[in-house]
């Protein structure tokens, strides 16, 4: 790890202007993935600004009947908090499936949206990567690219984005709130938050510099069962191969609304909008499901390696669906 400087903020405005006043600075909050990538020398910041004492960590209620989530929330609490539990239970489902009991305890809110990818290459400094060094090439592609994308990639990066919450967070349509150093506020949908990675995967989202996220808001939630499903290579402390998170509405025996977004299989959280109108109208019997299932992640390729992922998405969708749909499968 290189030497760095660090210091204390009294507010999130303060701390937007400190990250402008230094090269190369980062926030930290809990650091578990900042202080990893730090060790390898993938992050190599000269500043560090300590945001932990902002007082962005409650849970409230909005006007409209949704929450108001600080950024420096944790993991856990967020997780335990009991109108998560019972009004947002993807979210409370998601947030367990990620990490472990310690990290949960450490991770934010905030960090969590910003963690970034779990790619080999990406940690390895003697390999080619695109997202670590521009222009250097992307050795996953040709390489061992078995947890890599089958979505939303390009020729420079099919890296995957990591992180269980974000996904349970795009199906919510959460907003990201922010705080620019000339003190101008921001409400940035999350479809609108995170970018694909196109010629330049080492732009990862739509924050300016010294941007601080300071809390992200969920609306009342919508109708329907929420289900979030993640499988990957170990029961725990794995990250997924591909995950599924959603929310759908029955009445009688056809499905009246759905919202469908993927983990594991694309640059950000991947929500498909053309699935969920197919599906308004299917009968919940799981033939009709896998029939609509199988037009799932329209465009997606495999790489060698990670060419499992097309029909691991597509059963892993039905099995959510028919869940539910609170049918049993056949």
């Amino acid at each position: 790890m290189k030497t760095f400087t660090y210091e204390r903020v009294a507010s999130p405005l303060d701390a937007a202007r400190a990250a402008m006043s230094q090269r190369r600075t980062r926030f930290i909050a809990g650091g578990t993935n900042l202080l990893d990538l730090m060790k390898v020398h993938v992050e190599t910041p000269e500043h560090l600004i300590d945001i932990n004492r902002l007082g962005l960590d409650t849970v409230e209620e909005t006007a409209e009947g949704g929450l108001r989530i600080g950024a420096l929330v944790r993991n856990s609490d967020l997780a335990a908090d009991m109108r998560v539990r019972e009004r947002y239970p993807v979210l409370s489902r998601a947030l367990l499936a990620g990490a472990s009991g310690q990290l949960r305890n450490k991770a934010t809110t905030g960090g969590n949206l910003l963690q970034r990818t779990r790619c080999y290459y990406f940690y390895d400094t003697a390999m080619p990567c695109n997202k670590r060094n521009p222009g250097s090439g992307c050795a996953a592609i040709g390489g061992f690219n078995r947890i890599h994308a089958i979505i939303g990639g390009s020729d420079a990066c099919i890296a995957t984005h990591p992180s269980d919450m974000a996904v349970a967070m795009r199906v919510l349509d959460a907003t990201i709130h922010t705080i620019t150093p000339v003190g101008d506020e921001r409400a940035i949908p999350i479809a609108d938050f995170y970018r694909l990675p196109g010629d330049t995967p080492y732009v990862e989202n739509v924050l300016q510099e010294g941007e601080l996220i300071t809390q992200v808001s969920l609306p009342p939630p919508p109708a329907g069962r929420q289900i979030y499903r993640k499988v990957r290579d170990r029961a725990s402390y794995a990250f997924a191969l591909v995950s599924v998170a959603a929310i759908v509405a029955v009445e009688g025996d056809v499905v009246t609304s759905a919202r469908i977004a993927f983990g594991g299989v694309a640059p950000m959280p991947w929500r498909e909008s053309a699935l969920e109108a197919a599906l308004q109208g299917v009968p919940v019997d799981e033939s009709s499901l896998r029939a609509v299932a199988d037009t799932a992640l329209t465009g997606a390729r495999g790489y060698g390696h990670n060419d499992f992922k097309l029909t691991l998405a597509r059963r892993t969708l039905v099995a959510v669906l028919v869940e539910a749909s609170g049918r049993s499968a056949t």
